[in-house]
This record gives C-alpha cells, structure tokens and sequence, in this order.
C-alpha cells in the first residue's frame, strides 16, 4: 500500500509541475511553431504512457497485495494482452516520430528565395560568410585555411573573391527573409544553437550541414554551442541581430569582401606594424578572441589590454611578471602554471617561431598597466 500511495503522489506531482511550473521553452522569434507543436505531441504522449503505467502498477499493488490465505494463479501466456501491448506500442512510437520526421524533412528543404548564411565553427567562436553579388559562395578547402585566410576559402575560385566575411561573433539578419544556414566546423563537432528560432544542427568536421528558418521578431538573441567541444564550449557564444530590411542592408554593404582581405598591405617602415598584424590575424585564426579581449573585460582568460608588464598572481600564491619571456612560455605550454581567478582550460596551440613571436608583439602593443607605463615615462624624464 505504501509503494501505491507513493505512485500516486509521484504522478501528481509530476502532473502539478508541467502545468504550474513555468518550464515552458523561450518565446518563439521565428517560423517554426512545428517545433513547438512536435515538443508538445512528444510530451502528450509520453506523458499519458507515463500516467496510464503508473496508476495501473498502483492499482496492481493495491488489487493483487498479499493476503493470508490466498495464492496467486499462473499464467505464463496471455495472447490477448500481449496483441494489445504490440498494437498500442506501435501506434504510440508512430505517433511520436511521424511528426518530427516530417517536421525534419521541411526543415532541410528550404525556399528558392532564402538568404544565404555559412556559419563557420572554431574552439571557441562563430564566424559568418555572406555570398557576394553573384549570389555564390567560394569553395573552401582544409589545405587553404591560414591565419590570412581562417575560412579557408579557395583563393584562385572567382566565386569567392567577392564574399562578405565576418570574423566576429554577431551577424546581423533582416526580419521576415527566409535564412538558408550552412554550416562548418574547423576541429571538433560543434551545434549552431539559438534557442529562440528553435532551429539548431550538428556542425560536423568534412561536411557542410543545413537547415533553414525565418526570423519572425526583431531582436538580438544568443548563439550558442550545443554540443560539448573542449573545455572552453561554454564560453563559445555569439549573436544574430534581426532588424527591418533597411537596417539589414545598411550593415551589410560594409562589410569587407575576401578578396579586400586578402589585399596586401602597406610595408611597414620598420616591419613592427607587419608583425604586429601578424599576431592580431593568429589571434583571430586560432580562436584566442574566445576567451582573451582586448577591451579590458576579462572572459575565460585575463584580458590583454594591459596584460605586458603586469604581475599576475599564480594560483600556487607566486608572482610572475608578464612580460615576453613569461607570454612565449605560457603560450608553448598553458598547462605549466595557472593564472589566479581563471580556470586552466587553454588549450597548447602550435605555433611557429614567427608566429609566436607575432602574437606576442600583439599582445605588447595592446598596452602596459597605466602605473608601469607612468614609472616608465618617470624613468625617462
């Protein structure tokens, strides 16, 4: 009687929970109410199976509990049940995937009018591909990815050469246009994921995959990652802004073509300024810009403004000053020492001598600590 008793409960609470509770999903911004209505028919089922086995296991406690005097009769076969059992299983795990795979099938079939998005992965960060005006995308291949070239695009393939590229974390999508999202991944299985459009897909290394939506609400909502990919996936976030066609166009024609990219710039008088360009392209190419800023704002790791020639503490109590001994050490090996107040999750990256020494000058021209430099100027004076 007691195991009875605390079937019921268990089922009434759950009950309880799903209508009182507010568990519900994030509000929709996007055309994909399906998705909703596929969670909702899920839970339905699921939910009655849930009810129905539970009552009928407490009335079986409650029916058939031990009473002196009495014995239980076999019956090893029961023919009848065992058809019922296979009928109601089958058409309940019918209704429960016909849905989704229809749902699914639209979902990869998209309209002759969408926008094109590519959505590139890296540990840890989003980047963003735009065709040009001939409406194409370039080809891109492994072979061609480069800290000049972190999209790895096909330099001689004329269809790429007018491709809008955006290395940061937010792009930028105009309200009510169909959105075709290709997606790439650089290392590891990723998930483009914005929970609001309720439209997400596995982003798998050595193959483009797809999925379209229709932004429905003006707004800036978060990308996410949602699949485990390293110690840094949690902080591997961006941002789709969706606003009047007007304001989309405006953004859009300002951003850079590849081929503007790939222009070569001015020699630097001393060469310091190359060098220092160098660093700031690794900085993008090798996903250091996922968890270092440059702004002054700490992440997952320690900004770099300001970071060459200030004393960091160690999470064992010592002391280090940063300067490029330190910065090329810790770079070669992150695992070495700890910085207090941030967790060890930099992965070791391989770098070559020049690239290393490039992304060191970055770091140093992004500035020293304001004490320092004043005792610096002091010193001069």
């Amino acid at each position: 009687m007691t195991m009875a008793v605390a079937l019921l409960l268990i089922v009434a609470g759950s009950v309880l929970f799903h209508v009182f509770n507010p568990w519900w999903t994030t509000p929709l911004a996007s055309n994909w109410k399906l998705m909703d209505d596929t969670l909702g028919i899920t839970l339905a089922i699921t939910g009655i199976f849930f009810i129905v086995i539970n009552l009928f296991i407490a009335y079986m406690l409650v029916r058939f509990r031990h009473r002196a005097g009495q014995r239980a009769a076999h019956e090893p076969e029961n023919r009848k049940l065992e058809r019922w059992l296979i009928g109601g299983t089958t058409v309940a795990i019918m209704a429960l995937l016909a849905p989704g795979l229809l749902v699914y099938a639209n979902y990869v079939r998209e309209p002759r009018d969408a926008l094109v998005l590519e959505v590139l992965a890296q540990q840890w960060q989003w980047r963003f591909r735009f065709p040009g005006e001939d409406g194409k995308l370039g080809a891109t291949d492994a072979r061609f990815f480069s800290a000049t070239n972190p999209f790895g695009i096909d330099p001689v393939d004329r269809a790429g050469q007018d491709d809008l590229l955006i290395a940061g974390d937010e792009v930028h999508l105009p309200l009510g246009k169909p959105v075709l999202v290709l997606m790439r991944s650089n290392d590891v299985l990723h998930d483009f994921f914005v929970p609001n459009f309720r439209a997400r897909m596995n982003t798998v290394p050595g193959q483009v995959s797809r999925f379209w939506f229709t932004p429905t609400v003006a707004g800036r909502y978060e990308a996410l990652c949602a699949q485990l990919c390293g110690v840094g996936h949690s902080n591997m976030r961006g941002y789709v802004v969706v606003e009047d066609p007007a304001n989309y166009k405006a953004w859009h024609a300002a951003l850079p073509t590849f081929a503007k990219s790939q222009a070569k710039a001015p020699e630097a008088p001393a060469g310091g300024d190359a060098r220092v360009q160098q660093g700031r392209a690794l900085a993008d190419s090798k996903g250091c810009v996922a968890c270092h800023t440059i702004d002054g704002s700490p992440r997952v790791g320690p900004t770099w403004k300001g970071l060459y020639g200030k004393t960091e503490t160690m999470a064992d109590g010592s002391t280090a000053l940063v300067d490029e001994a330190f910065l090329r050490s810790f770079i070669r090996d992150p695992q070495a020492r700890h910085v207090k107040g941030f967790p060890p999750v930099m992965p070791k990256v391989e770098l070559s001598d020049e690239e290393l020494a490039a992304l060191v000058a970055y770091i140093q021209s992004l500035g020293s600590p304001p004490a320092q430099a004043a005792a610096e100027q002091k010193a001069v004076r």
